[in-house]
């Protein structure tokens, strides 16, 4: 797995809505969590996970080896990396507030979960206030724009002189725009959509407009940084009305209602025994040796009626998942080396799972797992059918399948 880099996924918002809630409910990292602005300066990482059927289920296979992640019941738990930065607020892009240090951290993402106070009950500066005293279509609407001219800043800076030296030095325009800004994580085919989809393919750089930085800008921060809104504190009253708004208000976004809190107690109360609970799930079961509380019944009671009967989960899991998989339309696949146990050199049945976009072929994929499989590639094959998979052919979701190469 040297060359292989799990989505690193940023979890971006104003101050004292949940991230760091979300951001330990999804990684069960201990990390402060204050209802005061900025209790998160320094970036809190950790791992996640998204879930897929197990391929040893359909191969009926008694199990698996995973040497990443986990398999439970024939779910696979597969990692992905998680970033909870700095809380924004209006003026970032100016280095307001903790702004810089934000901009800094988010550059490094491959996509980010915006996490919006659907109830309202946060004020501009991250103070709370009384639930529906805030729009949180507007919350959501100044972080995207704070966002906006932060990544229109980093490519509109020094354009003129850029332009000349691209035009006078006869520099392939992609190229130069792609090194120009490979501080902010981006992949040249992210460069390439923007330009086709702005109308700037022919156009020389030399002669770019204002309103031309700006569209590219716009829809390169679109394609290289894609996100969805965790609608957070669903629970509570006022944000049902909420969610409706920002769905109505972003169309074509994502927007995932999330209790993080709840999400965070039932995952304690599963690790102490108190029950049963697969992350994700809709619901969970009272282990009845262990007697509960009034307290912590009461509690249990709060989740399974505000949350898993209202929205059928606590979002948490849902929110990751749709990023990773609706979004950045990722797609697993499950190297081996033998195929007739499913296993590597040392008898691990799947050890390995990999979460690569659909767009890749046979051959990208052997150049994760070594460069010289990619150099050396002869053909693949799918453990399911038996078939060769050639250099230029695409995987599918949940293949299983073994490179062949020279020696």
């Amino acid at each position: 797995m040297a060359n292989y880099k799990p989505p690193l996924i940023g979890i971006v918002g104003k101050t004292n809505v949940g991230k760091s809630t979300l951001f330990s409910a999804l990684t069960q990292a201990q990390v402060s969590i204050e209802n005061r602005p900025f209790t998160t300066i320094e970036p809190n990482t950790g791992v996640a996970y998204v879930r897929k059927r197990c391929p040893h289920t359909e191969f009926r296979l008694p199990g698996c080896d995973p040497r990443t992640g986990y398999c439970i019941n024939g779910t696979r738990f597969i990692p992905v990396n998680l970033m909870d930065v700095a809380g924004l607020i209006k003026g970032a892009h100016e280095g307001r507030g903790l702004g810089n240090k934000f901009m800094d951290d988010i550059r490094q993402a491959d996509a980010f979960i915006l996490v919006v106070d659907a109830s309202g009950s946060t004020d501009e500066e991250g103070n709370p206030i009384d639930p529906g005293s805030r729009d949180p279509v507007q919350e959501a609407q100044e972080i995207l724009d704070e966002i906006k001219l932060w990544f229109e800043k980093i490519v509109a800076r020094d354009w003129e002189r850029f332009a000349m030296s691209v035009e006078t030095g006869r520099k392939d325009p992609v190229d130069a725009i792609y090194n120009k800004l490979s501080g902010l994580s981006i992949k040249r085919r992210h460069v390439v959509e923007a330009l086709s989809s702005a109308g700037l393919v022919s156009k020389k750089l030399t002669s770019w407009t204002r309103d031309d930085l700006r569209r590219f800008s716009n829809i390169l921060l679109k394609v290289s940084k894609p996100f969805i809104i965790a609608a957070n504190k669903a629970d509570i009253p006022y944000a049902e009305e909420g969610i409706r708004r920002l769905r109505e208000a972003f169309p074509g976004v994502h927007v995932v209602p999330v209790s993080a809190a709840a999400e965070l107690a039932l995952k304690k109360a599963s690790k102490q025994n108190l029950i049963n609970y697969i992350p994700g799930s809709g619901d969970f079961t009272i282990n009845e040796q262990n007697k509960l509380s009034v307290t912590q019944q009461k509690a249990l009671e709060y989740i399974r009626k505000n949350v898993l009967d209202k929205w059928g989960n606590t979002g948490v899991q849902q929110a990751v998942e749709t990023l990773v998989f609706d979004v950045l339309g990722l797609i697993s696949v499950y190297p081996v080396e033998d195929l007739g146990k499913l296993s590597d050199s040392k008898g691990n049945v799947l050890p390995d799972v990999y979460l690569v976009p659909k767009s890749m072929t046979a051959r990208d994929v052997a150049g994760i797992i070594h460069t010289d499989f990619a150099k050396r590639f002869l053909y693949a094959v799918d453990a399911k059918s038996k078939k060769r998979i050639g250099e230029d052919d695409l995987l599918y979701d949940g293949i299983v399948f073994k490179i062949v190469s020279s020696k």
